[in-house]
């Protein structure tokens, strides 16, 4: 799985990889080039990936993020905590999930 944020002329700015197992969708990347960022791209790559998840019966989206990163980003997309590394490189290291409802 892999929604790309490209323009018309094929340029890459943005993108997710992820990969289905079992009943659940694992984010391994995500990035959007900085100057894209505040314009709600992320949002969107990630709401691509829980429609893509919710159609392959996925029960939720498991991803990681260090504490210098997006923690606070994917918050606001509704994913909660179930652990965390600290002093992970001098940083904390989070884990997180999103359950994921079939009929929204």
């Amino acid at each position: 799985m892999n929604p790309l944020l490209q323009d018309e002329a094929g340029n890459i700015y943005g993108g997710l990889v992820g990969e289905i197992c079992w009943n659940w969708l694992e984010v391994q990347y995500l990035f959007v080039e900085e100057a894209y960022r505040t314009f709600g791209y992320g949002k969107q790559l990630l709401s691509t990936a829980e429609r893509m998840a919710k159609e392959k019966k996925c029960d939720f989206i498991k991803l990681d993020t260090l504490s210098f990163q997006a923690l606070d980003f994917y918050l606001k997309q509704g994913f909660e905590v179930f652990g965390t590394i600290p002093n992970a490189g001098s940083y904390s290291h989070y884990y997180l999930t999103k359950e994921l409802s079939q009929n929204s």
